[in-house]
């Protein structure tokens, strides 16, 4: 899965087990969560919609934020990166938004290189779930 703004790919398996590999494999490139925004839950509970499982990870490496901040303050308004677990058919989406796609708003060049970096972790991190990727079972919520 590419977009302009992110890439992913799909994997099968329970999604609970998917959400945890996303969150060790982000965790292995340095990655911690700062929210978990659980969107099916929220939108049943506001507006009444039922949806499919569908979870915003706010991640961040504070090493590369740190950088970026330095560079320069307004920059927070770009953090942290997104990663969306959501299920899609049978299978399980992972998407990652794309630090260049973010940093490329700011028009300052100097946060390239950092943005690169984040992006080269991030895709380590979904290169990891890719070598992991079963043929299992589902991807669905636990009963």
């Amino acid at each position: 899965m590419e977009y302009v703004y992110g890439f992913g790919m799909a994997l099968s398996g329970p999604y609970e087990d998917v959400v945890l590999r996303v969150k060790e494999a982000l965790k292995a490139e340095g990655f911690g969560v700062l929210t978990e925004i659980d969107v099916q839950q929220t939108l049943s509970e506001k507006l009444g919609v039922q949806m499919p499982p569908y979870l915003i990870l706010d991640v961040c490496n504070p090493h590369l934020a740190h950088r970026a901040l330095e560079l320069e303050p307004a920059i927070g308004l770009l953090l942290p990166c997104n990663v969306i677990v959501r299920t899609l058919g049978k299978e399980c989406s992972v998407e990652v938004a794309d630090p260049n796609a973010l940093i490329d708003l700011s028009r300052n060049q100097q946060l390239t290189p950092i943005a690169e970096e984040a992006k080269q972790h991030l895709q380590r991190a979904i290169a990891t779930l890719q070598e992991d990727r079963s043929a299992g079972s589902a991807c669905a919520p636990s009963p």
